[in-house]
């Protein structure tokens, strides 16, 4: 089903204005656009404004921005009110210079395009229907072809996956390659690294490059090919059945196969110099992976490197935000490791933002097309009600409404009028 804005309201706003706003997540040094994609939405027809200095953490000056048609400014509650579309990293904010949330500020018929963490933000997502924005969540984009240049969590993921291994490398006691030198000969760190997602599969890639022997832990079978194409060893754990969901995710597993998971695993955790753990399932905590009993076995100077940490954490030892020694062996549990190459990461990021508005706008306008497999799976709210059903849940809502069926004639299918006999133009 299609949904354009009322004919009134696309008047007043073309060209559509998106509006690219300063991150204020404490420590986020990412922005959701670069000037190539300025320069894009520009091209098709979009007034695009970037608050004053959104892009100075990532080494995106004004002038950039403003040298790819940005109108580059300063931000208030009427700039916020006047956008068509939001486009951000992080879900909306309080912000004293909007006198309250990024989220009120929006119009009516806006669209909001930004990771939201739905059923964490369940409240968010209310306000957001109740305001009648549309909201497209970038981490909800499901992983199938036609999505790829969009899928944010996946370009995030790569690079927080290379980074893992550089911080495990800085702050482990060795190196990681074998070096055979007049003085002797060096053995090559070992890496054991549980999850094999994108994060994972860079992971390994980079251990291997750096010259580390890399084993690998994960649920699902399917993925043992792919690791032992980047030169690691998969481990063998008991199979489970449909360990994958139909988006390539993990899914949760039992408690007796996470207790047999982790007393084939806690082997080889014993005898690693580093450990990154990058299991997530969507929508739950963090699986418990590495026991407390787990990190005590490990030789003193080890490392653990935590990615999903802002989900709870994989290790029990974990604190988010912080690194932790236990026993001599360091607990690395820092938030946001994208972040930590800002560049690359609001890069690749603005190139997904990019897609997904040109997914979500034509001839000049916005659309929701709810029959669309991308969109339906992304959109948590639109219509003034919230449509994501497990944030539905969360808020203790019934089943989101269905939309309402076109007007019959125009229902009515171009065969259906061949075999009436008219010519089909209505």
């Amino acid at each position: 089903m299609l949904y354009r804005l009322p004919e009134k309201e696309r008047a007043v706003s073309n060209p559509l204005t998106a509006l690219v706003p300063r991150e204020t997540t404490p420590g986020e040094t990412r922005v959701a656009a670069s000037a190539d994609s300025v320069k894009r939405m520009v091209a098709m027809g979009l007034r695009v404004i970037v608050e004053s200095g959104a892009g100075d953490a990532a080494g995106v000056p004004d002038a950039e921005f403003a040298g790819a048609g940005a109108e580059v400014q300063a931000v208030d509650a009427e700039t916020y009110g006047a956008a068509d579309l939001l486009l951000k990293l992080n879900p909306p904010e309080e912000r004293e210079t909007l006198g309250g949330s990024e989220a009120a500020a929006l119009k009516s018929g806006a669209l909001l395009v930004s990771f939201l963490w739905p059923t964490a933000n369940a409240k968010l997502a209310e306000t957001l229907a109740s305001g009648g924005v549309t909201s497209f969540a970038m981490e909800l984009i499901p992983r199938i072809s036609r999505a790829q240049s969009m899928d944010a969590l996946s370009s995030q993921s790569n690079l927080a996956g290379y980074k893992s291994v550089l911080l495990a490398a800085d702050n482990l006691g060795k190196i990681m390659p074998m070096l055979m030198t007049a003085a002797g000969t060096i053995r090559p760190a070992r890496v054991v690294i549980m999850g094999a997602g994108v994060a994972g599969l860079q992971a390994i890639a980079t251990a291997r490059r750096l010259g580390a022997i890399v084993e690998v832990s994960d649920i699902r079978p399917v993925v043992k090919e792919q690791v032992e194409s980047l030169g690691a060893r998969f481990i063998e754990l008991p199979e489970m059945e449909d360990a994958e969901d139909e988006g390539g995710y993990a899914k949760q597993v039992t408690p007796e196969f996470l207790a047999k998971q982790q007393a084939i695993v806690a082997e080889h955790v014993a005898s690693a110099d580093a450990v990154i753990t990058t299991a997530l399932v969507p929508g739950r905590p963090a699986p418990k992976l590495v026991t407390a009993a787990m990190v005590e076995s490990m030789r003193p100077g080890a490392v653990i490197v935590d990615m999903a940490v802002e989900q709870g954490g994989n290790c029990e030892l974990s604190r988010a935000g912080e690194i932790v020694t236990h026993q001599g062996v360091k607990v690395i549990g820092l938030k946001n490791l994208p972040g930590l190459v800002p560049a690359h990461a609001s890069e690749m990021y603005a190139r997904n933002v990019l897609h997904c508005v040109e997914h979500l706008t034509e001839d000049g306008a916005v659309h929701v097309d709810l029959e669309d497999e991308i969109t339906a799976g992304s959109v948590v709210t639109h219509g003034g009600e919230v449509r994501h059903a497990p944030t539905r849940e969360a808020l203790g809502l019934g089943p989101a409404a269905t939309p309402p069926a076109p007007p019959e004639d125009e229902a009515e299918s171009a065969a259906e009028k061949d075999a009436a006999g008219e010519e089909g133009d209505g």
